[in-house]
């Protein structure tokens, strides 16, 4: 069901970009802004990104896109986003398991807006604790979560 996406593949860069659209437009409702930056990546920004992309495939669709950079032995969780009418079936719940399992970090990182609490919720659900809040340029305040790992296998 999960599987690694070829973001360079122009057809692939697409469907994820469509995702996002989808699911960043109810993020900014839930924000209350209409200047939300992920809305500004264009198809061709997915396509060049260096990051690693995993889908959630449900009938052959896309349903669920988790975008996600390993350096350093730690796993920052750069953007998840589900297709709205996939929301409330746990794919978010399931690709944020898949990549904590996957890789074998020190630290799993993440950020969203401090109103966006069904993020910050989901997240907490895995474990991740608040460390750090900040309002950044564009002005909508911010939190960053994160786990720690121990020297032993999670």
């Amino acid at each position: 069901m999960i599987k690694k996406l070829d973001n360079s593949n122009e057809d692939i860069s697409k469907q994820i970009y469509y995702i996002f659209q989808n699911a960043y437009k109810v993020e900014a409702k839930l924000i209350g802004t209409l200047h939300f930056p992920p809305l500004s990546r264009t198809v061709k920004d997915v396509q060049i990104s260096k990051s690693v992309f995993y889908g959630f495939r449900e009938s052959d669709k896309l349903a669920g896109v988790i975008e996600i950079v390993f350096k350093d032995n730690q796993l920052n969780i750069h953007s998840l986003t589900v297709e709205p009418r996939y929301f409330k079936k746990g794919i978010a719940g399931k690709l944020i398991a898949f990549v904590l399992e996957k890789y074998d970090c020190s630290r799993a990182i993440v950020e969203t807006a401090v109103v966006n609490t069904p993020a910050i919720n989901l997240y907490m659900k895995y474990g991740f604790v608040e460390y750090k809040r900040w309002i950044p340029s564009h002005g909508i305040e911010k939190l960053a979560l994160s786990i720690e790992y121990g020297s032993a296998n999670h």
